[in-house]
C-alpha cells in the first residue's frame, strides 16, 4: 500500500510539474515572424512621451514608444534610446510651456479649487542630447516635415521657422541644412518600427480653431506617409502602425460646454433678455439654466458680429476662464457693456468639425491601405479612442476620456497619462501578436499612475 502510494505521488508531481513547464513556455515571449533587434519609432508628441504639456523625463520614460520597446525586449529586442530630459520640468526654449500639475488655483472670484497649475522649477536648456536615438518621435511634426531639409538645423529655429526644437536635440546631423528626419532611418537600419504619425495634420488646425493653421491635403498626407513607410521598409523592417483617432473627442475640446452661460435668477434673465432686443437688436432668447456662449462669427448678420453656439460646436481648453467667468466673454462685457463673442481661435465651427472629421476619415484609408501594402500590423486608435469616450475597464481600473477624472489623458486635455500611454501600447502589442505571431506580454497598467492628485 505504501509503495502504490509512494507511486501515485510520483505520477502526480509529475504531471503537476509538465503542466507547470507547459504553461511557462506559453507565457514565455517570442517575437513570431518579426525582429525586434533594432527598434525604431516615428510619430508625433504622442509617441515621444508629451504629457502635462512638456517633455520631461519621467513622461519620456513612460511614453508609449519606451513602453511597447520595454516588451519587445523580453522577447530579443535591442536597447531602444530616447533623447532624454533630465529635468522633471520640461525643455526651455522660445514658445515652450512650462509642466502642468494639479494643484490648487485661486480664480478672478476668489475661488480655490483644484486645477492645472504650472510646475515651476529648472527646464533643461534647448541643446543637442548628442547621442544617436531610436526613438524619432517629433513632437509638433506633421507627415511632411520627416522630408523637410534642416529640420534639425539650429539656423532655422529663427524667424522664418523651418526646423523643429525637439527634433534639433537628436539630429544626426543638425548642421546640414539639407538632412532630413528619413535620412535617419538609413543610419539606424532597423529591423522592426512602431508608428504613430498623422495627428499634427488635423491637430495644429484644431489646436488654433481652425484659424492658425491648415489641415493637409489628403493627396499629400497619402504621398508623405507612403514615403516615409517605404524608407523604414527599405531593409526588410516589419512595423506597427496606428492610425488617428477622433481629436475632437479628446478632453481639450469637449470639458467646456457650448452651453456655458447659467442664469439661475429670472430677473437676470429678463435683464438679459432686455439688453439683447432693446439694446443691441440682437434675436438672441435667454432662459433660466443652460444658455450658448456668443461666439464672434464674421458672417454672422447680426450688429456686432456676433451668433449664439449651435449645439455640436466646441469650445476649446484653451479658452481663458477668467474673461468668461468674471469680465462677460461669450455674452455681454464688463467692460464695453457690448456682445463680447468668444473669438475663433478659441472654437471649433460645424464646419470645422466637419472638416477635421473628413480629413481623419480620408487619412485613416490611406493608413489602412498603406498597412496592408507593406504588411504592417495595424492599430486601431480611432475605434479605441471612440470606446474610452464611452468609458472602458483594463485591469480593474476604469478609464475615460474626461478631463482630470477620465484617467487617460494627462493635464493638458491632449496628450495621454502614463496609465494611458501603458493602455495605447498595450494596443500596440497585441496587434503585433495579431500580425507576427509574436507571444509579447501586455504593459501592467496598474504599474503606471494616472493623474496625481495632491
Amino acid at each position: 500500500m505504501n509503495i502504490m502510494k509512494k507511486i501515485l505521488f510520483i505520477i502526480l508531481s509529475l504531471a503537476l510539474f509538465t503542466a507547470c513547464e507547459r504553461k511557462i513556455d506559453e507565457l514565455k515571449a517570442t517575437s513570431g515572424s518579426a525582429d525586434f533587434t533594432r527598434i525604431v519609432s516615428v510619430g508625433n508628441s504622442m509617441m515621444a512621451g508629451i504629457a502635462d504639456a512638456a517633455l520631461y523625463n519621467s513622461s519620456q520614460k513612460n511614453s508609449i514608444s519606451n513602453l511597447v520597446a520595454g516588451q519587445l525586449k523580453l522577447a530579443n529586442g535591442g536597447n531602444f534610446v530616447q533623447p532624454m530630459v533630465t529635468s522633471e520640468y520640461g525643455v526651455e526654449f522660445t514658445g515652450s510651456r512650462p509642466r502642468l500639475v494639479l494643484g490648487y488655483a485661486t480664480d478672478c472670484m476668489g475661488a480655490i479649487s483644484l486645477a492645472p497649475v504650472p510646475y515651476i522649477g529648472t527646464r533643461d536648456p534647448l541643446a543637442p542630447v548628442g547621442y544617436q536615438v531610436n526613438n524619432l518621435a517629433i513632437p509638433g511634426a506633421k507627415t511632411a516635415h520627416l522630408f523637410a531639409p534642416g529640420y534639425g538645423n539650429p539656423a532655422f529655429l529663427v524667424p522664418p521657422v523651418r526646423a523643429n526644437p525637439y527634433y534639433f536635440r537628436f539630429c544626426s546631423e543638425p548642421t546640414n541644412a539639407s538632412f532630413r528626419v528619413v535620412d535617419e532611418f538609413s543610419k539606424l537600419n532597423p529591423t522592426f518600427f512602431t508608428s504613430w504619425l498623422g495627428d499634427n495634420d488635423v491637430l495644429s488646425y484644431a489646436l488654433t480653431g481652425g484659424v492658425g493653421d491648415t489641415i493637409t491635403n489628403p493627396m499629400y498626407f497619402q504621398q508623405a506617409m507612403g514615403g516615409v513607410l517605404q524608407m523604414l521598409t527599405a531593409g526588410g523592417a516589419k512595423g506597427a502602425i496606428a492610425n488617428i483617432p477622433d481629436i475632437t473627442a479628446i478632453p481639450y475640446f469637449t470639458t467646456v460646454p457650448y452651453n456655458g452661460i447659467v442664469l439661475t435668477r429670472q430677473s437676470l434673465v429678463d435683464s438679459v433678455n432686455g439688453f439683447m432686443k432693446n439694446f443691441f437688436q440682437l434675436p438672441f432668447t435667454y432662459v433660466l439654466g443652460a444658455n450658448p456662449f456668443l461666439v464672434a462669427d464674421p458672417a454672422s448678420p447680426y450688429k456686432f458680429k456676433v451668433r449664439q453656439m449651435n449645439p455640436g460646436e466646441l469650445v476649446l481648453l484653451s479658452v481663458p476662464q477668467d474673461s468668461l467667468k468674471c469680465y462677460g466673454m461669450g455674452i455681454i462685457s464688463r467692460i464695453t457693456l457690448t456682445p463680447w463673442g468668444i473669438p475663433s481661435q478659441y472654437v471649433l465651427t460645424q464646419d470645422e468639425i466637419n472638416n477635421i472629421r473628413n480629413a481623419t476619415a480620408s487619412y485613416n484609408q490611406i493608413i489602412a491601405g498603406l498597412a496592408a501594402t507593406f504588411k504592417l500590423g495595424t492599430v486601431d486608435m480611432y475605434s479605441k479612442f471612440t470606446e474610452l469616450q464611452k468609458g472602458i475597464v483594463w485591469d480593474g481600473v476604469k478609464m475615460n476620456s474626461k478631463f482630470v477624472t477620465g484617467g487617460a489623458f494627462s493635464l493638458d486635455g491632449v496628450h495621454l497619462n502614463p496609465r494611458g500611454c501603458a493602455v495605447a501600447a498595450n494596443y500596440f502589442i497585441d496587434a503585433i501578436n495579431k500580425q507576427y505571431g509574436s507571444t509579447i506580454p501586455q504593459v501592467d497598467i496598474t504599474n503606471y499612475p494616472g493623474v496625481i492628485f495632491p
